[in-house]
């Protein structure tokens, strides 16, 4: 079983930057996709940012050109590089991943077998 732990949240002004890192133990197996979800207070869950494991990646058009995923594949881990914060970005944010490899990089939720617990991010002045 594949556990995945958030770290990196926390409480920032308008126009600030957080990284977020997200670190999968449990298995020495190489993950498919990874993801970024954010969910604000009485707002759908909705996808951030997603990479497969070749790197491509897809963003959302909010955060195009502020936000930037990455992995290694190595250490299964992932990260978001979160720049030009505004008080819209505030939401906890989840950690998602896939067991499986799929062609493309656009994927439902219900794609991603394994999730992390969320960690807040609180963009204000």
């Amino acid at each position: 079983q594949v556990h995945l732990v958030e770290s990196g949240g926390g409480s920032v002004q308008p126009g600030g930057s957080l990284r977020l890192s997200c670190a999968a133990s449990g298995s020495s197996a190489s993950l498919g996709h990874m993801a970024w979800y954010r969910q604000a207070p009485e707002k759908q869950r909705e996808l951030v940012a997603a990479i497969t494991s070749g790197g491509i990646t897809n963003y959302v058009d909010s955060v195009k050109g502020r936000f930037t995923i990455s992995r290694n594949n190595a250490i299964n881990t992932a990260w978001l590089q979160m720049d030009s914060l505004k008080p819209e970005d505030t939401a906890v944010y989840y950690c998602a991943a896939s067991r499986r490899r799929y062609p493309s990089v656009r994927l439902s939720m219900s794609n991603y077998d394994y999730w992390g617990p969320g960690t807040q991010v609180t963009v204000s002045s």
